[in-house]
């Protein structure tokens, strides 16, 4: 089987942003193929084909492997299945996984090793500035981003949460567009000339 990649993927390979591999399949350089969802997925060897042709450098294998995984920790399964499809929509082709309480996202953090968590901090057994103390006080787990989401927070508790370690703090319910740049800026993937 080839390996396929997505457009992310494949930016990441020719060291250039999501938008100019669009750009490139739009004006027919780069064979693709769409899924069911409408995203764009490249073969390999096509990819090759055409760095080749145009004596772009291709990298180490290990350059690609990197996905970026992200937590979602809240346990209203309609909301964690919401976020899911809206960030599996995204080019980037995150790994995601989910927990409905705070002893599995606890879990989790430990063997998943997300770089982004997305919690719900009004979880009957969760205590959000405990989490985001945690998480941020461990020498493992300092560098995971945080995202806090909730439906009962005011500001003065979104400073509290802020000075616990948590990257950013919405009010549910969140518009996915913007959580999904919310989501790309934190892990660093948005650049500038996609907006």
């Amino acid at each position: 089987m080839d390996d396929i990649l997505t457009v992310f993927q494949a930016s990441k390979y020719c060291n250039v942003s999501p938008k100019t591999i669009i750009n490139w399949i739009e004006a027919g350089h780069i064979n693709a193929y769409k899924t069911v969802g409408g995203h764009r997925r490249i073969k390999k060897s096509d990819l090759e084909n055409f760095m080749r042709n145009q004596g772009i450098p291709i990298p180490e294998e290990e350059m690609i492997s990197e996905r970026k995984r992200i937590l979602i920790v809240d346990d209203d399964p309609i909301i964690v299945e919401t976020i899911v499809q809206a960030l599996e929509e995204e080019e980037y082709d995150y790994e995601i996984v989910s927990a409905s309480d705070g002893f599995e996202a606890g879990l989790q953090v430990n063997h998943f090793r997300p770089h982004l968590l997305i919690l719900d901090i009004m979880m009957p057994d969760i205590k959000g500035y405990e989490v985001c103390k945690r998480i941020k006080t461990n020498e493992e787990t300092k560098d995971t981003k945080i995202i806090v989401l909730s439906a009962y927070l005011d500001d003065e508790k979104f400073k509290k949460m802020k000075e616990y370690g948590a990257d950013l703090c919405f009010s549910k319910p969140l518009p996915l567009p913007r959580l999904r740049e919310e989501v790309a800026k934190s892990l660093g993937l948005l650049q500038p000339e996609c907006h």
